[in-house]
């Protein structure tokens, strides 16, 4: 092979933005967007049940917990089923079980199905990290998975603003039906997409029937999981708290923090790449650590939009960080089960997050929640302080 086609090949493997990273953008997106538009009015729809907080709590809480307990089935799925069937099966699961909410008329019932979507979720998301790993240049990983994580995002900015203004105008049955079509746009798109095949894991099966994490994930999951917990307050809870203070704009709360999110995708997984996650994780903790202090004290809508964009900001630069960071040191068969540990310890910060702050605001009040959850991130800075102190990652 000449010089000059060697040289274009290398160009063409580099390259991030191909027809299969673009599909699976796409799906993430409407996935993505079906899922985020439940996330502020599921706790509105626990209201319409009967339920109070701590019900909120567990209803919220479940559907990640019922996600964490997935991934790891769903990370050896990925290296011995395939991606395909792994993805389309838990987009699938997703559509079943959100288009399910429309006929339920129990707070049992909207349980029950909490676990099952979680179990879509986790089949779904786990997948589809795992796919983009497989499309990103080794070289371009951080860069590509800031792009991939634009997709999530984007729905983001309009997600919890279109479910909570259709909450209002539409029955929760229309709404629902809603998200579950926008979940069969992700099959469409998904099922159009190229899979790379994958080296098997020569592993013997009792090996894998107790291998359940990533050891070379753990680290950043671990500070991951710290993080999360904010979001437990916040996708369940801030709603229901600016309700309560008689403060306006939570739309705005979560395009504002959508737009913060993406302006990190334009030099944060670029910023990786180049020097590593410790010119990332500190200044970006400490956005969220002021966010959860502002949201605390809560005086204004002002103040919910700064505490938005500097949260957005911060958890923007982070997550991809911590994602690029946990699948790097993997060998290449086991870059789905290390996908399955980051995004496990993600739904176990959440859930931990919901459970635990349905409890803390019905004692002491909705404020309580966003000062234990500020507390959460300044630990996940000091264990990171720990980690990077003993040696270099």
């Amino acid at each position: 092979m000449s010089e000059s086609l060697v040289k274009e090949a290398l160009q063409r493997k580099e390259r991030i933005w191909t027809r299969d990273f673009i599909l699976i953008c796409l799906a993430n997106f409407f996935i993505f967007l079906g899922f985020q538009m439940t996330l502020p009015t599921i706790p509105l729809f626990v209201e319409h049940l009967g339920g109070n907080d701590q019900l909120i709590g567990f209803v919220v809480g479940i559907f990640t917990f019922s996600a964490l307990l997935t991934r790891p089935f769903a990370g050896h799925a990925l290296e011995s089923k395939g991606r395909r069937f792994v993805y389309i099966l838990g987009l699938a699961i997703f559509v079943v079980s959100v288009g399910s909410f429309g006929f339920l008329v129990s707070i049992f019932m909207l349980f029950a199905m909490r676990i099952v979507q979680g179990v879509g979720w986790g089949y779904s998301t786990t997948a589809s990290g795992t796919i983009a790993t497989d499309l990103i240049p080794v070289t371009r990983r951080g860069e590509g998975m800031g792009y991939f994580g634009l997709s999530g995002n984007l729905a983001l900015a309009f997600g919890p603003s279109l479910g909570l203004a259709l909450s209002g105008t539409l029955p929760f049955k229309e709404l629902f039906f809603i998200c579950a079509g926008l979940g069969l746009m992700a099959m469409l798109l998904s099922s159009q997409i190229r899979y790379k095949k994958v080296e098997k894991a020569s592993v013997d099966t009792v090996t894998v029937k107790w291998d359940f994490y990533e050891k070379s994930a753990l680290k950043p999951s671990l500070l991951l999981f710290f993080i999360t917990v904010t979001f437990g307050g916040i996708a369940a809870f801030l709603p229901l708290y600016t309700a309560e203070k008689e403060i306006s704009g939570i739309q705005w709360y979560f395009l504002v923090y959508a737009i913060a999110l993406l302006l990190t995708r334009t030099f944060a997984g670029r910023l990786y790449d180049a020097r590593g996650h410790r010119a990332v994780f500190i200044p970006a903790t400490a956005l969220i650590v002021i966010a959860m202090v502002l949201l605390a004290w809560l005086p204004n809508t002002t103040i919910l939009l700064i505490a938005a964009f500097l949260y957005g900001f911060g958890f923007g630069s982070v997550q991809p960080a911590l994602q690029a960071w946990s699948i790097e040191n993997a060998e290449r068969n086991r870059k789905g089960m290390a996908n399955a540990t980051f995004f496990s310890f993600f739904d176990l910060g959440v859930g931990v997050g919901a459970m635990a702050f349905g409890q803390i605001s019905h004692i002491f009040g909705y404020s309580s929640i966003y000062i234990t959850a500020a507390f959460s991130v300044g630990l996940a800075m000091v264990v990171y302080l720990m980690i990077t102190r003993k040696r270099t990652v």
